[in-house]
């Protein structure tokens, strides 16, 4: 059996409780700086293992830092990931509690599922295209367990890219439905515009992070699989949430998504 270093296996834990208490930690970054990315990664990993073995199960991977000015803000070049498990993911017309997501913020995503595994090396655009089975609009809820969303590119990936919850359309399309590159975005809160974008804000196409995360996948052996969801990233800026709150993101050819925050 293979061991991780105490730092490792610490800070880990310090995140599963930070989750489990509600008390959010101070950020952690200057304790991976010598190991970087991948010791982020080994947290995540970590901590996906911890949650499985518990008996929750992975439907899918969601993207993160697919703006390219968030990625300057944090001195990367590439988007980063995170698990998505089946308790992630809200009913049609789930009132959400906000005590569920720490430090809550909302953003419009494009959901992509798929219809077949991609667990090929060398995976093409074309193939996986052929394996969407079809695609829906989304609002991801998005959450910190560090303290005043004080991250940078460490903080985020260990703590399983800032995920929360999300909620998903209940009109799927098919890819020759919609131009995903194009379709423009408006995000409502109390029935005021909040964010607005188009599906060129995320690396130019939410294919392109698809392509992106299912070729990161094979490559650290957790493959994409049939009906797995996609979260592809952002559309536009994300956005804090309050109690009460009824936020409306619709996405043109796609439809739109209602989140409704308990008083």
């Amino acid at each position: 059996m293979t061991t991780m270093p105490p730092s490792i296996a610490d800070i880990a834990t310090r995140l599963r409780v930070a989750a489990q208490t509600g008390i959010a930690i101070p950020p952690i970054r200057d304790e991976l700086k010598d190991g970087g990315a991948d010791a982020a990664y080994r947290i995540q990993e970590a901590n996906t293992l911890f949650h499985l073995a518990e008996g929750r199960r992975l439907v899918g991977r969601k993207i993160g830092l697919t703006s390219k000015s968030v990625q300057l803000q944090l001195g990367v070049d590439a988007p980063d990931f995170g698990m998505l498990f089946a308790d992630m993911e809200l009913d049609a017309g789930e009132e959400v509690a906000l005590g569920r997501v720490m430090q809550p913020k909302v953003e419009a995503e494009v959901a992509i599922v798929l219809k077949r595994d991609l667990s090929d090396e060398g995976l093409t655009l074309s193939r996986l295209m052929s394996a969407v089975a079809y695609v829906l609009p989304a609002v991801e809820i998005v959450g910190s367990r560090i303290q005043n969303w004080d991250i940078r590119l460490l903080d985020t990936i260990a703590d399983n890219a800032s995920s929360g919850l999300y909620a998903l359309g209940t009109e799927p399309r098919k890819l020759d439905q919609v131009d995903l590159r194009l379709c423009g975005m408006v995000m409502e809160r109390r029935g005021d515009v909040v964010s607005v974008g188009a599906g060129a804000a995320c690396l130019g196409h939410p294919l392109n992070a698809a392509l992106w995360l299912a070729r990161k996948m094979v490559e650290v052996g957790r493959p994409l699989k049939e009906g797995d969801v996609i979260m592809s990233g952002a559309l536009g800026p994300m956005v804090a949430v309050a109690p009460g709150d009824s936020v409306v993101t619709t996405i043109g050819g796609l439809g739109s998504v209602t989140t409704q925050f308990a008083a």
